[in-house]
C-alpha cells in the first residue's frame, strides 16, 4: 500500500496553521507558495478530504485538517527526536543510563541533582532503580546498572569498575520504646539481644553472595525489602536491630525509637559511588563529577 502521507506535507500544514497563510508559510520554510499550495491540494487530492477552508481571507484548517495536525504534530516531535538521539549517539552522548541506587540515599537529594543533570539538555534517559546492601554491587558487576550509589563496603573482585568514596555512615542500636529490651541495662549484652527478633534488609544481590550484618547466629530473624520497612518495623516493636545513627537520631527525637548502647557494636561502614571503567560518555561523566561535590547523601 502506497503511503500518501509523509513528514514533509505534516511540517508544510503545520506552517499554515502556526503563520496563518501560505505565503508567510512559504517564507518562514524557504520556500515559494506556489509550491506550498501544489503540496497542500495534492495531499487533499490523495485524501479525497480537504484540509483547509479557503473561503476567507486567511486558510483555516477543517476538522478534518485539525485532527490531521493534531496528530501530525506528535509524528514532527517523534522525528525530530529521533534525529536529534541519533545525532547525539554519533557524538557519544548516551541515549541512556541505568544507575543503581542505594536504599539509604535520599530521593530529595538525589532528585535535586537531577535536576541540575537535566537542565545540561544530554538527552538522555535515565532509568533509576533501587538496590539493598550489596545489591548495588551486583547490579553494577552484573550489567543491570551503569553506575551506582551507595554502594557498602569493598565492591567484588574482579575489576572492570572506578570507585569514589561517599562517606561513613555509623549505626546505632535501635528499639522501640514499647519493646521489653528497652528495659534493659546497658550495654545490652549478645545475650541479652539474642532473645529477641532482629529485622534486617534483604540483600538485593541476584548472583553475588548476599550479605548479612549485625545479626548473632541462632537469632529470630524477620527480613524485609528495604531500610524505609525495616524502620517501621522497629517502630512497631516487631523487632530489634541497628540503623543508620542519623535516622535513629531523628526517630528517637520524635520519640518513636530508643537508642541503646552495646557492648559489641556494629563497625561503621564506607559507602561508594561507582561506576563501569569502559564507559566514557559525556553524561555519566557529567554526573560523577556533579556527584562528587555532594556532602550529604542519607535519608
Amino acid at each position: 500500500m502506497m503511503m500518501r502521507l509523509n513528514l514533509d506535507n505534516l511540517l508544510v500544514i503545520d506552517a499554515i496553521e502556526r503563520y496563518g497563510s501560505f505565503a508567510a508559510a512559504a517564507e518562514a520554510l524557504h520556500r515559494v507558495p506556489s509550491a506550498l499550495t501544489y503540496n497542500v491540494q495534492k495531499l487533499e487530492q490523495d485524501l479525497s478530504v480537504q484540509l483547509f477552508d479557503r473561503s476567507g481571507h486567511r486558510a483555516v484548517l477543517t476538522p478534518a485538517g485539525v485532527e490531521l495536525l493534531r496528530e501530525g504534530r506528535h509524528l514532527l516531535h517523534a522525528a525530530t527526536e529521533l534525529e536529534n538521539r541519533v545525532k547525539r549517539v554519533a557524538a557519544g552522548v548516551e541515549t541512556e543510563l541505568r544507575i543503581a541506587v542505594s536504599d539509604l540515599i535520599s530521593w530529595e537529594v538525589l532528585y535535586t541533582a537531577l535536576e541540575a543533570f537535566y537542565a545540561q539538555a544530554f538527552g538522555t534517559r535515565l532509568r533509576i532503580i533501587t538496590e539493598v546492601y550489596g545489591g548495588c554491587w551486583d547490579a553494577l558487576v552484573n550489567g543491570r546498572a551503569d553506575m551506582v550509589i551507595g554502594a557498602p563496603n569493598e565492591g567484588p573482585a574482579g575489576g572492570g569498575y572506578v570507585t569514589h568514596p561517599m562517606g561513613r555512615v555509623e549505626f546505632v542500636f535501635a528499639i522501640a520504646p514499647q519493646h521489653p529490651l528497652a528495659a534493659y541495662p546497658e550495654p545490652l549484652q549478645a545475650a541479652d539481644i539474642m532473645q529477641f527478633r532482629a529485622v534486617t534488609a534483604a540483600d538485593s544481590s541476584r548472583h553475588l553472595p548476599a550479605r548479612t550484618s549485625g545479626l548473632l547466629n541462632g537469632q529470630d530473624v524477620l527480613t524485609v525489602p528495604n531500610m524505609a520497612a525495616k524502620l517501621i518495623a522497629h517502630q512497631l516493636g516487631l523487632g530489634v536491630g541497628y540503623l543508620p545513627r542519623q535516622i535513629a537520631l531523628k526517630e528517637a527525637a520524635a520519640g518513636r525509637l530508643v537508642i541503646k548502647s552495646v557492648a559489641e557494636p556494629k563497625p561503621e561502614s564506607q559507602f561508594f559511588m561507582a561506576w563501569l571503567s569502559h564507559h566514557q560518555g559525556p553524561a555519566l561523566q557529567w554526573l560523577v563529577q556533579h556527584w562528587m561535590k555532594q556532602q550529604a547523601w542519607l535519608v
